[in-house]
């Protein structure tokens, strides 16, 4: 079952890309999206049957055989695993059934040209690329996988090969995550070279002896543990779109807005994420390391927040948030609760890839316009667009009952981060950032909502008037993704953030005696400790973990916790006004933007009619605030300091090559030899064709000469 739902998508993309005159384009189209739902349908039952104590290892072939190296190709099936299959199959398979309505007619195409069969099979190769790396059993199986998802976000980025912005996009995403890239290389390399292997299971077996080891870099000695998790999640920045490795992030939105979708809901940016849960057991011993994935996952989760408050183009507001979302995860990762990352995974993928496949029907009603400045009033043109797309927004803003596990999905998700953050950090500079980011995201969330839906229609009449609803095959997968945005929060609350015995049962973590602290006291498992003591035992947490890596095993379950990570359960006896923080900045959001954005002006408190402000709001503070305003319109200028520092002396370094390298030396050492020095020679030889006899018999007679002198001298010795 689980090879049918790896290379099934594979399969598709095969037919689709080499064989669609065959079964033809409309064949292509509905072989592809049907494997895909034929590889989702598995993954749910792989998820709802695989026991989450035993991991699977299915062999498939070998990659290298050399020396002690030695690479197969394998699945690994555990409960990491088996979420992300969910996660990868479901928005895949709703994205190609969604394409089929989108792509339908694509003006970036003329009348009769094909294009529809190469746009499902790369779909279709980047999903097998994506299941490939979150299946893989080792590093370099995951690493395939994840230049696959480079090589398919390339294709599909580029898609629109005739425009040149795409083509710029394209090239952008595929550079910044060579860099990344160029980490996840070395961590992998340093990994090898410390245990010689690259399977998981024997490096999470020798964490804690690297966590002891010195290793030398760049001329100085670091702790292995902690550069090594470093260098690998330098990979996870680049693929995952965190600060500084982020640029290419805003302009993937070249891309058909299905590949928006893929890309930024539950594929390629969620890799990162993936990765660093999935090196758990590495991560738990290497503080520096989480420290500062801890800090820039909750420097990324601001700076993006900020950049999205003023941005125009819909899919840019949504792709900023996706970065910011992003950070969010980081951050619950870096402070030790993975379970919580990969829990706001989940949920973000489902209203995520709703509100991206919302946005794609707004573009679509209003004839490819993207600008939101040029909507408004569209709720009643499309109805079942603005339903689908305000439940997504509930769910991103966090809306819920305070103090309850009775809300959309990004409210408990969310929440359990900000709570894990406030627990991981003291209180620190993540949990302000991250309670800062969620007042932001609630704020241009909102706008988004009010620009497009409500107030007068703006822009071109014509467009306004013929704006449209979408057809079926495009809302089917609002509705799926939308009971996802509802209820996947309430739904695995419990087993993802919930009673810690249940974490761990559902992650097939053995029973932590730590568990029992959950309460700070529970009398069965204290005693249940203490009689394992009594009978001269290893206590559970000692059996299970300490016990394993000291006998170079690696831990059991799908992640791992430290006995001394105690954040989980830190956050679940976080104070109140922390558990009600992320709410109170939702509030606060939505009655900024419905004051900026719906509002005349007028607000009537307690009888009284109160004037707020007269005329454009919005435009009055961008006005007042210029330097601001253009700074965070401008994306903090990350693109032009980077073009200022890199791009522009990588093009002076050319055009020295160019004109110097291979204009003046090459060019000239050639034209030098064939116009110069050649017809020099030429020149002395035609003297000596003078026509006469006795001038050639005269060189003979002086050849002869030199050629006794030289005999009579070297005694003929030759």
């Amino acid at each position: 079952m689980e090879t049918i739902i790896l290379f099934a998508p594979l399969a598709g993309a095969l037919i689709a890309g080499f064989g669609w005159r065959v079964i033809s384009e409309k064949g292509a189209q509905y072989l592809t999206t049907g494997l895909l739902f034929l590889a989702c349908l598995l993954s749910w039952v792989v998820f709802l049957t695989h026991d989450p104590a035993v991991v699977k290892h299915i062999h498939i072939l070998d990659y290298v055989q050399s020396g002690s190296l030695s690479a197969e190709w394998s699945i690994r099936l555990d409960r990491l695993t088996s979420i992300m299959l969910i996660v990868v199959t479901t928005v895949s398979a709703l994205v190609h059934l969604y394409s089929l309505g989108y792509m339908a007619h694509d003006d970036n195409w003329s009348e009769g040209e094909s294009y529809k069969a190469r746009f499902f099979a790369y779909l279709s190769f980047f999903t097998f690329a994506m299941l490939m790396l979150v299946t893989a059993d080792n590093l370099v199986q995951m690493f395939f996988g994840w230049e696959g998802v480079g090589v398919a976000s390339y294709l599909l980025i580029g898609f629109y090969y005739k425009k040149p912005s795409a083509n710029a996009a394209a090239i952008k995403a595929f550079v910044v995550n060579r860099v990344g890239d160029f980490g996840f290389i070395l961590g992998m390399l340093g990994l090898f070279l410390l245990t010689d292997s690259i399977r998981f299971d024997d490096v999470f077996a020798a964490a804690p002896q690297l966590a002891e080891t010195q290793i030398s870099f760049l001329w100085t000695d670091w702790n292995a543990a902690n550069l090594l998790a470093f260098l690998l999640f330098v990979g996870a920045m680049g693929k995952s779109a965190q600060l500084f490795l982020h640029t290419w992030l805003p302009d993937a939105m070249e891309g058909p807005t299905p590949v928006s979708a893929l890309i930024h809901a539950a594929t390629m940016v969620t890799a990162g994420v993936f990765l660093v849960c999935r090196m758990s057991p590495l991560m738990e011993y290497a503080p520096e390391a989480t420290a500062f994935i801890t800090f820039l996952g909750a420097t990324t989760a601001f700076v993006a927040a900020t950049i999205g408050l003023v941005q125009n183009d819909i899919k840019r507001v949504i792709a900023y948030s996706t970065m910011s979302q992003l950070g969010y995860m980081f951050v619950a990762a870096g402070v030790g609760v993975y379970s919580v990352a990969m829990f706001h995974l989940l949920t973000h993928a489902f209203f995520k890839a709703m509100l991206f496949l919302g946005a794609g029907s707004v573009i679509h009603g209003m004839h490819h316009e993207q600008d939101m400045r040029n909507y408004g009033n569209l709720r009643k043109k499309l109805p079942y667009t603005f339903w689908a797309m305000m439940l997504g927004t509930l769910a991103i803003t966090g809306v819920g009952i305070p103090l309850t596990h009775i809300g959309f999905a990004g409210f408990l998700s969310k929440d359990a981060v900000i709570e894990s953050a406030w627990a991981g950090t003291d209180g620190g500079y993540a949990f302000w950032m991250l309670v800062i980011a969620a007042l932001f995201t609630s704020f241009y969330s909102w706008r988004l909502m009010f620009l497009t839906f409500y107030g007068e229609a703006r822009g071109n009449k014509h467009t306004h008037e013929h704006a449209h609803e979408s057809p079926k095959v495009m809302l089917v997968p609002l509705g799926v993704l939308a009971l996802g945005a509802v209820f996947s929060g309430m739904i695995w609350y419990g087993s993802f953030f919930g009673d810690h015995n249940r974490v761990n049962a559902f992650f097939g973590i053995p029973v932590h005696a730590e568990a029992a602290a959950e309460g700070h006291g529970d009398a069965a498992a204290t005693d249940e400790h203490a009689t394992a003591e009594t009978h001269g035992e290893a206590a559970p947490a000692e059996a299970d973990t300490h016990a394993a890596a000291d006998h170079g095993m690696a831990p059991q379950g799908a992640i791992f916790m430290h006995p001394d990570n105690h954040v989980m359960d830190d956050a679940h006896h976080a104070p109140t006004w922390v558990k009600v923080s992320p709410f109170v900045a939702m509030v606060l959001g939505f009655v900024v933007a419905w004051i900026m954005y719906v509002s005349d002006g007028t607000v009537y408190f307690a009888g009284l009619k109160v004037r707020i402000h007269q005329g454009n709001l919005p435009q009055r503070i961008a006005e007042a605030n210029p330097v601001l305003y253009r700074f965070l319109l401008n994306k903090w200028y990350f693109d032009e300091i980077y073009d200022f520092l890199f791009v522009q002396p990588a093009k002076a370094v050319g055009r020295f090559f160019w004109k110097r390298g291979d204009g003046n030396v090459i060019d000239g050492t050639i034209n030098g030899v064939a116009m110069g020095i050649i017809p020099f020679f030429t020149r002395l030889a035609g003297r000596a064709q003078s026509g006469y006899i006795f001038t050639y018999a005269f060189a003979m007679v002086i050849g002869i000469v030199v050629l006794i002198t030289w005999m009579t001298l070297s005694g003929g010795a030759h």
